[in-house]
């Protein structure tokens, strides 16, 4: 895949890590400022990953129909007014109201991303990019917090979601110039009708379902952490607002590592077989860090320890579950991703917020989902094993 589309579709994919990881260490000041409690304040973190669900299944059959470029643009430019939106949200209805429109713009650079890819890319070819885009997207989560942290400093936490509004309105002019449609002009176009027919047939398919599962539920897994973090860090361990990023970007370090390590082993090795492994030592790292949260050490050191390799186990995952999820779907890729994501963000916005509704004071609540999610990934994995798919089993 050349470089600059390459590129591009990191940019989109960092729509989704600036939109939730910019604000995370201004939870303790919006709650002030709202008058309510960090934990609500988290609703505002699970309506975006509602809207998540919601748009994604919409920017599917539009995708399909119309091409990749034009709902793409529309999405950046709801997204653009959202954030606005937010920046000036008198009340924290405002505020989940606009976080709900703004996913519902931001998740059309997540459709089409693994759609062009898709276009682009065979099934093998496929789980190296993801593992490359990662390596691009990766770096939104390791600068956001750091400067969502220091735009919270200087300009208040409405400086992070004008960051956002400009962040986006930029981007929609780099779509415009550099990305060309991938999907075939002169080639079949799958009607609106057609795309919402082929819908039960993707569901019924054993191994996009299960890999829909191990990729969701270790997404899911990792925004529980998403939103449990700033209350563990900044709450119990006392680390300072301003320092937040620094702890999440080591972890997103790690998660860019890990996401190489796999394309490495990808040369070795096919996906699904990827898939069953990492999915064992995913369920592992999550265990420890259930673990870790029902032990809670005086020293902040051996929790972080163990939130590196969850995160970076992660990245071991997420690559290989997408490319045989979408393998199989050339001329309904849009449809397909829709239900993808639409999977990764319901399970996502349910994490999330029972993080919140289980929030009890300790880091315990954190374990417990992270947990369950490892275990519920590891069955889905081994589930999908025993199925075969020439494409994403075969060896490079």
């Amino acid at each position: 895949m050349p470089l600059k589309i390459l590129l591009i579709l990191g940019g989109l994919s960092a729509f989704g890590p600036l939109a939730i990881d910019l604000y995370l260490p201004a939870f303790p000041t919006m709650a002030r400022a709202f008058a309510t409690s960090t934990d609500q304040i988290q609703l505002s973190l699970s309506a975006y990953f509602i809207g998540l669900a919601c748009g994604q299944i919409l920017y599917g059959p539009v995708a399909d129909r119309f091409g990749r470029r034009k709902p793409l643009l529309f999405g950046i430019g709801l997204f653009c007014s959202a954030s606005l939106l937010c920046a000036f949200a008198p009340t924290l209805e405002w505020l989940i109201a606009g976080r709900f429109l703004q996913a519902l713009g931001g998740c059309a650079g997540m459709v089409v991303t693994r759609a062009v890819i898709r276009d682009l890319c065979s099934p093998l070819e496929a789980a190296r990019a993801f593992s490359k885009l990662m390596l691009v997207m990766g770096v939104a989560p390791i600068l956001a917090p750091l400067l969502g942290g220091y735009l919270l400093v200087w300009t208040g936490w409405q400086g992070i979601f004008l960051f956002l509004t400009l962040f986006s309105a930029a981007f929609a002019l780099i779509v415009l110039l550099g990305l060309r449609e991938t999907l075939p002009v002169d080639g079949p176009r799958q009607s609106m009708s057609y795309s919402w027919r082929s819908v039960p047939r993707i569901l019924r398919d054993p191994l996009f379902i299960l890999h829909a599962l191990t990729g969701g539920l270790a997404m899911a897994a990792m925004f529980a952490y998403i939103a449990g973090l700033p209350f563990v860090l900044i709450e119990i361990y006392g680390v300072a607002e301003q320092d937040f990023g620094w702890i999440f970007g080591l972890n997103a370090a790690g998660f860019i590592l890990f996401a190489q390590v796999n394309g490495r082993l990808l040369r070795r090795r096919s996906p699904q077989q990827l898939v069953r492994n990492n999915a064992l030592l995913f369920m592992g790292t999550a265990l420890a860090l259930l673990l870790a949260s029902w032990w809670q050490p005086e020293q902040l050191l051996p929790f972080w320890v163990v939130m590196f390799v969850f995160v970076a186990s992660v990245a071991m995952v997420l690559p290989n579950a997408t490319a045989c999820a979408m393998d199989g779907y050339g001329q309904q890729a849009g449809m397909a991703s829709a239900l993808l994501g639409t999977l990764q963000s319901t399970f996502a916005a349910i994490t999330s917020a029972l993080v919140g509704w289980l929030h009890d004071g300790s880091a315990l609540p954190l374990g417990l989902v992270v947990g369950g999610c490892g275990i519920l990934v590891a069955l889905a994995a081994l589930s999908a094993a025993a199925i075969q798919r020439p494409q994403c089993s075969t060896y490079p």
